[in-house]
């Protein structure tokens, strides 16, 4: 019986999910359920799969921690597959640590590889940087050097540095067509066109451009100023001011931005801020109050000036105030992209990749089905939600990312 586990191990490692099934579809011996779980991921019978993985784990013995731990690393694969980023990270850290110690040094980095991008999917950048294994095999398996440069090639495009991105994804190409995995070199292929695809516009006294990553890149490292409306911040000309927790003041900042130097009136300042169409004289007060908090933001670079009728924004010689925006706005634009990469979520995990309740994300969930623009599968707790994909722009700048620490 050994024999047949070995054939069915063989054709796994081939891509051979259906050959390795005929050999063990009969038996419930936990290596036989551990590898009918792994053929029924490459498969995309995710659900079952993450059973038979689950079965397999409680069925081998104190003695069996080896093949423990690659089960709970395997179930992690398919979990993020599923995109169900609930399950805490430690048991998977656990079982890392018990393959490396018992040298089983692939799937060790596999499972490393795996939380680093969990923690990507919910913007945690700063925690998958620290994830990443610090030490790779010198020849590392076709399979595992995929994974490593595509997790590699991922968290460059979402901390906006392409030229790491295309180096990683360079090397996970080439790895991908090693292994021969068609899933693999799709994903490969699909983030490298994200560098050729528009990321954001950027609006410049009204007139709007379209901009790749490495053109972001290069503004944000420019003396210009950028009201970012992506991460709702203001960056660059030596300053750096996240506003992403306070709303009224990135408003004011983009409003007075997008009019240039020549202002906005104030009853449109509050109509924009404060959603008042008829102000009076408390609405003006606050706006003093607003704009005076918003004027000791940018005084190192920047000036609020009053102006007969309004505000004006206006920045220090050699720092021409620039907005960045989005491809696509709203408060449903986050939501979109993350469905948009072509997997189902679950309400749960989207509400922890966005950090905002599950009933929160319901709401927006069903207004978007009826406008027709994502779709439902299954029904109570199994149910997840699709969209298609967005064509003609990436949106890797509309996806949640946390501000970075320290």
């Amino acid at each position: 019986m050994d024999a047949l586990i070995n054939a069915a191990a063989r054709c796994l490692a081939a891509g051979d999910a259906l050959g390795a099934l005929q050999r063990v579809a009969l038996r419930d011996d936990p290596p036989a359920l551990a590898l009918r779980g792994i053929a029924m991921a490459q498969l995309g019978e995710h659900p079952r799969a993450r059973d038979l993985l689950r079965r397999a784990a409680k069925g081998f013995g104190p003695k069996e921690a080896v093949a423990r731990a690659r089960c709970v690393v395997a179930e992690a694969e398919v979990a993020l597959a599923m995109r169900d980023l609930g399950e805490p990270a430690r048991p998977l850290l656990q079982a890392a640590e018990t393959l490396e110690a018992h040298d089983d040094r692939a799937n060790a980095l596999l499972g490393r590889w795996i939380a680093a991008r969990r923690l990507i999917l919910l913007g945690r950048l700063d925690e998958a940087t620290r994830a990443l294994p610090s030490a790779e095999p010198a020849r590392p398996p076709p399979l595992l050097a995929a994974m490593a440069g595509l997790t590699t090639a991922e968290l460059a495009l979402r901390s906006l540095r392409s030229q790491d991105a295309l180096t990683a994804l360079d090397a996970a190409s080439a790895a991908a067509r090693r292994s021969g995995v068609p899933a693999l070199i799709a994903e490969a292929d699909a983030m490298r066109a994200l560098l050729d695809q528009p990321v954001a516009r950027r609006i410049d006294a009204g007139t709007e451009h379209p901009l790749r990553l490495a053109e972001v890149e290069e503004l944000l490292r420019s003396p210009a100023l950028v009201v970012d409306a992506c991460r709702r911040a203001i960056r660059g000309a030596g300053l750096a001011v996240d506003l992403a927790r306070r709303p009224v003041l990135f408003t004011l900042a983009r409003a007075l931005a997008e009019a240039g130097p020549a202002g906005v009136e104030r009853s449109a300042l509050i109509l924009r801020a404060f959603r008042a169409r008829h102000p009076d004289e408390t609405h003006r007060a606050r706006l003093r109050v607003e704009l005076g908090r918003l004027r000791a933001l940018l005084a190192p670079v920047a000036r609020v000036d009053a102006t007969a009728d309004g505000f004006a924004l206006r920045a220090g010689e050699g720092h021409p105030v620039t907005v960045l925006v989005p491809p696509i706005e709203g408060e449903s634009a986050a939501l979109l992209a993350l469905l948009a990469d072509g997997t189902a979520w679950s309400t749960s995990a989207l509400a922890l990749a966005l950090g905002a309740s599950q009933r929160t994300v319901q709401r927006a969930l069903a207004a978007l089905e009826a406008e027709g623009r994502v779709r439902a599968l299954g029904l109570t707790r199994a149910r997840r939600w699709l969209a298609p994909p967005m064509s003609g722009f990436a949106t890797i700048l509309l996806l949640p990312a946390l501000p970075p620490s320290g």
